[in-house]
This record gives structure tokens, sequence and C-alpha cells, in this order.
């Protein structure tokens, strides 16, 4: 449910016949999700404090996605649908795929959030201040090379 923890906490502790599990985990982009649990025997605290920690990831997870609008129906314009098969064969260039986007609003810093979570290599999207279309793409380095469109 998440990249990289930037640190995390494990306390187990005992108290005469009560055993506790307690994790913090720091995320890299702030945050943080904390647990505890407590049971009869360490193992089962353990496995508790897993279970809800999960469970806390995935709905923080969930609230992301749920933030970003909804995607509107934009088809990119350029983008041909004509199959592979009606180009002439005398091009010297041959079209292996064609595809429609749902180019969908969001911020620069929110499509590298995308980029990060979905390991793809570029990303079409539509700015949602300057409402421009828009390439994001991961470099080789790791870095990211971003393309407005013009006109």
């Amino acid at each position: 449910y998440i990249e990289k923890p930037v640190e995390a906490r494990v306390v187990l502790s005992v108290e005469k016949y009560r055993n506790f599990a307690e994790v913090n985990l720091i995320m890299a982009k702030g945050g943080a999700v904390n647990a505890r649990e407590e049971a009869s025997e360490m193992i089962p605290a353990i496995d508790a404090v897993v279970d809800k920690l999960e469970r806390q990831l995935k709905k923080q997870k969930e609230k992301m996605r749920s933030r970003k609008e909804p995607p509107r129906k934009v088809i990119a314009e350029g983008l041909a649908d004509v199959p592979a098969e009606e180009a002439d064969e005398d091009e010297q260039y041959r079209v292996v795929e064609s595809r429609k986007v749902v180019l969908s609003p969001m911020s620069v810093d929110e499509a590298a959030m995308n980029l990060e979570e979905t390991g793809d290599r570029f990303m079409l999207f539509r700015d949602s201040a300057s409402e421009n279309v828009m390439v994001m793409y991961r470099r080789d380095d790791g870095s990211y090379e971003l393309i407005e469109a013009a006109g």
C-alpha cells in the first residue's frame, strides 16, 4: 500500500500477562500511520497490529484516490484510431498500436505521484491549473521531464 516509509518504529512490550505490539510508520511525503494492539501472547499481538496497519494504509490510499477529480471524457486529439491494416503500405513508418486516451485533470505533483505508484514511463494528462495537455516522462536517471503542448 505504500512505496517507502522513511522510518518504522516497532515497540514490543510485556506487562504482567499482557503483550503489546506498537508500530509507527513515518512516510516519505509526511504523515504517519500508528497502530497498537494487546493480546495474551506476543505473536497474536503482532499479527493484529499488522492487520490494523494494512487496514489503515488501504483506507488512506482509497482516500487519496477519491480526492482526485473524476476524469473528464476528453479524447486526445491527434491520436488516430485507424487500424494498422488501413495505413498505406508505402509509408516508411508503420503504426503498431493505436489507442484513445482519457485526459485526467491533475496537477504536476499528482502526475509525478501517479507515475511513482504505477511505475509507468510516461503519462499524458491535462494540467488542472492551465488546462493544457502535458506529458510527464521518467528519464533513465530517474528524474522527470515535463512536456507541455502548445497551440
